[in-house]
């Protein structure tokens, strides 16, 4: 039978546990969000959750611009000095550039300063939303600034990176693909939103739900093998910085948050790190994504400020 998932941005949770008879899974918190692993291999799923746990702690040893140890806030302490940086770092930092050299820039790893700028400087769980924060001065980004030669990079001072439109993705495929390597098993990796299956799924597919908010229209679609779901959202992650209610998407080229033409952009894709470059680009470029988004040949569902649905490509209704 298919197995039922629900998810949203930053929530996972089953619709039916009678259709998990022959599958096995494990749900946690993490990163302020919640974390899925789904397996039809019941007895790989303890290797499996060792495998998901091993890429997670290298991911936010290496990116979390939360922690002073991590790699990235180290970067951004060297002032202006090349610094060699761990095969992960390097990994994430590649993806983060070839996502910024593709979207023309629209998705930007140099764009934690404008974060901290708009207030959002500490873990999301740990900052108050309905609490007005009062940032400095809007701060433009530009990937070009980046000097990285595969091993090491040079960053100019003051440059902070800020790797979640990708990072968060690349270790959801990173996830699914060692999981089936290691155990042979079919496996979905949902983290917080970010989904990437491998292996053989179970007989219908992977039915998961998308939903970003309650009150947004539900829709039910079907993933096989090697896919990619990522959602991008403008009404999650969101505070407020004096008068204005802003969320965690900037465009790098204003420094502030993008303007919330859609409510949320959720693509389907070859993988997880593409969909949500995608869906991350697809929030900055507002009425001009889906033209761009069907050049693409991308399956993507747009949900505008009013609640109105629209698909590009063909989005895989189940």
């Amino acid at each position: 039978m298919a197995s039922h998932v629900v998810t949203t941005l930053w929530i996972s949770r089953l619709v039916s546990h009678s259709a998990l008879v022959n599958l096995a899974e494990s749900e946690w918190t993490r990163w302020s969000t919640g974390m899925h692993l789904l397996v039809t291999d019941p007895a790989a799923l303890s290797a499996a959750r060792a495998i998901v746990d091993t890429v997670l702690d290298d991911v936010e040893d290496a990116a979390s611009r939360f922690r002073p140890d991590s790699e990235i806030c180290e970067l951004a302490a060297a002032g202006g000095v090349r610094t060699a940086v761990s095969p992960v770092l390097a990994d994430l930092i590649d993806a983060a550039l070839a996502a910024a050299r593709w979207t023309d820039g629209d998705v930007d790893p140099t764009v934690g300063s404008a974060m901290i700028a708009l207030g959002y400087d500490r873990d999301i769980a740990d900052l108050d939303p309905s609490t007005s924060r009062l940032g400095s001065v809007t701060i433009p980004s530009d990937w070009s600034m980046v000097e990285f030669d595969g091993r090491s990079v040079l960053l100019p001072a003051g440059v902070l990176l800020d790797l979640g439109a990708t990072a968060k993705a690349l270790a959801a495929d990173w996830c699914a693909q060692r999981v089936q390597v290691r155990t042979g098993s079919g496996v979905l990796v949902n983290l917080g939103g970010d989904i990437a299956t491998a292996g053989a799924p179970p007989n219908g597919g992977w039915h998961v739900l998308v939903q970003d908010t309650d009150d947004d229209p539900p829709c039910q679609i079907a993933l096989g093998a090697g896919t990619g779901l990522a959602t991008s959202s403008t009404c999650r992650r969101r505070w407020w910085r004096g008068d204005d209610l802003v969320h965690h998407i900037v465009d790098p080229r204003t420094g502030r948050s993008a303007d919330p033409v859609w409510r949320s952009v959720t693509v389907a894709a070859a993988s997880c790190l593409a969909a949500n470059t995608i869906s991350t680009a697809a929030i900055i470029r507002g009425h001009r994504a889906p033209d761009w988004i069907a050049t693409l040949g991308i399956a993507a569902r747009l949900i505008d400020r009013t609640g109105a649905v629209r698909t590009v490509g063909k989005w895989p209704q189940s």
